[in-house]
């Protein structure tokens, strides 16, 4: 006897989980089509956010707008290896952005 699976959208399910999940595309290299698909993504199943590096977070919130899903951004990514003070000036530009 084992445990009941589930996949993601049996009937009933996408509504439960999906505000849960943070949709997230933080490769280096991403491209402003791949961010425009990720929040088409996120819009179409509601989930909680789109989590996107720093330069593309006015990107996100412009094509987010109007929308229940919201933008988050890392800071010091991916090593976290920056000093305070840096940190402190990317999450400023992040937020102004």
């Amino acid at each position: 006897m084992g445990a009941d699976r589930i996949s993601f959208c049996n009937p009933g399910s996408c509504g439960q989980f999906a505000p849960m999940i943070d949709h997230t595309l933080l490769k280096a290299n991403a491209t402003q089509e791949e961010i425009g698909k990720l929040c088409q993504e996120a819009r179409q199943y509601s989930f909680a956010s789109v989590c996107v590096n720093p330069a593309y977070v006015s990107l996100a919130a412009r094509l987010l707008r109007g929308s229940t899903v919201k933008v988050c951004t890392v800071i010091g990514f991916p090593l976290g290896s920056t000093t305070p003070t840096v940190k402190a000036i990317e999450a400023r530009d992040a937020i102004a952005a």
